[in-house]
């Protein structure tokens, strides 16, 4: 009896932490109210964008659906493909987190003058909220939505602006990265052990 006491306090402590690992991964809805707040206050107006944002922010909400129902129902099934999808997950967020601490000024020099390039949209809600024309130059003939070119037709480019702040970001998303990527093995280890154990509300008579 007391033994199987502790194996149902064991079984539910473990199913504690998995909850509260599961509950940050809740944060997917931040994701897409950011993206809301963005469109309605005119800070973003790229489609694409905002939808690879939203689309990020369900499947994190998804996976952490399946996740909770799993551990809730102690459902070997569910519990399995929530394992896995998070192992994927770990992977590709730890590369993604490696990548941005590695990256040098000219590096990201490089990758912030491919994406001005190949992102109309991005490029004018950029010009318009930091007040530029240009990534390093620029052509009066080119048209420029920010309050600079409409009072003067003089900016100053918007590449050295960018970059002040590049460095700083990528360290910081790099951290956060990282840190959220190592809660998420710790979700797959917890996740592992609870799926191996007896489910505590079973009948001890149906395993034997």
């Amino acid at each position: 009896m007391k033994g199987r006491q502790r194996q149902e306090t064991g079984s539910e402590a473990l199913l504690q932490r998995v909850r509260t690992l599961q509950s940050k991964q809740l944060v997917s809805l931040l994701l897409i109210g950011i993206a809301a707040w963005g469109i309605g206050f005119g800070l973003i107006s790229s489609l694409r964008v905002v939808g690879v944002v939203i689309a990020v922010g369900i499947f994190l909400f998804l996976i952490a659906l399946v996740g909770l129902i799993g551990a809730v129902k102690h459902h070997q099934v569910l519990l399995f493909f929530y394992m896995i999808i998070l192992l994927l997950v770990f992977i590709i967020q730890f590369s993604v987190s490696c990548a941005c601490l590695a990256l040098n000024q000219e590096q990201q020099g490089q990758l912030l003058e491919v994406g001005w390039n190949n992102t109309a949209s991005a490029r004018n809600d950029i010009q318009r909220n930091l007040n530029c024309c240009g990534f390093r130059s620029f052509n009066p003939n080119d048209t420029c939505l920010a309050s600079c070119f409409k009072n003067s037709h003089h900016c100053s480019p918007c590449a050295p602006i960018i970059e002040e702040y590049a460095g700083e970001v990528l360290r910081f998303v790099g951290g956060i990265g990282l840190f959220f990527s190592f809660t998420e093995i710790l979700g797959v280890w917890l996740t592992y052990r609870y799926r191996n154990q007896k489910d505590p509300r079973a009948n001890p008579s149906a395993f034997l």
